[in-house]
């Protein structure tokens, strides 16, 4: 058995798992370990709690930080599921390196490298995270961004009113939905209202929760971030 999913396989969940109804919502020194993963994407083993002495330790990698002003508490890692802290991984999808991969199924955001390798973030997906497929690029990024929610979602919690266009949206902090990015994901120039974006509620990373688009823990989207540029190719399967 492979170690890792052929692009035929990659391609051929793609079609399936379009065929179920999913359609429609600085730099940084030295590297991750690269951990084997089966045909299905899991790791072989569960990485280690420490990485490359360059890059420093997942402790580290996740502690409490200032952010643009903001405080942001450290992740108690030893409570999360060890596949979904991000690390390096053999490229399953085939894409270009530069090209973001949102597998929604899995619950992995991964970051196409050289050389066959990809960074893996994980990821928590809610019922807008499954409300759009297809390709398209990373129109414009946000430190800190106001929330707006959008009028289907204030009509159905009336007490989002206050956030509203209207009202001039959520201010960013620590409790805005979006958290301490976000990547706004437009296709043919037109926005896709789809997201990807920071929460300060790791412990959905890896499930699907009740709304949202696509989260990934504050430290981790701050990463993916300065990874990448505007413009960047974006696949969501």
């Amino acid at each position: 058995m492979q170690n890792t999913i052929s692009r035929r396989g990659f391609l051929a969940a793609m079609a399936a798992t379009a065929a179920a109804g999913l359609a429609g919502c600085a730099q940084i020194p030295g590297d991750l370990p690269v951990i084997q993963v089966d045909d299905y994407g899991n790791p072989l083993r569960q990485p280690q709690m420490d990485v490359d002495p360059a890059f420093a330790s997942y402790a580290a990698m996740y502690s409490a930080r200032e952010d643009d002003g903001y405080q942001l508490p450290a992740i108690p890692i030893e409570k999360m599921d060890k596949r979904y802290l991000r690390q390096i991984v053999q490229d399953p999808t085939g894409e270009q390196p530069g090209t973001i991969v949102v597998d929604t199924n899995d619950k992995f955001l991964y970051l196409v490298r050289e050389g066959g390798q990809a960074i893996r973030y994980g990821v928590g997906i809610g019922k807008e995270g499954f409300a759009w497929s297809g390709r398209a690029v990373i129109q414009w990024k946000r430190h800190w961004p106001k929330w707006t929610p959008p009028d289907e979602m204030v009509a159905r919690q009336p007490e989002l009113v206050k956030y509203s266009a209207r009202n001039g949206g959520m201010e960013p902090g620590l409790k805005n939905p979006l958290g301490a990015r976000a990547l706004y994901i437009f296709q043919n120039g037109v926005d896709t209202l789809y997201r990807l974006h920071g929460s300060p509620e790791w412990w959905s990373i890896g499930k699907a929760v009740s709304s949202g688009c696509v989260r990934l823990i504050n430290q981790d989207i701050i990463d993916l971030y300065d990874r990448v540029p505007n413009k960047s190719p974006v696949l969501v399967i």
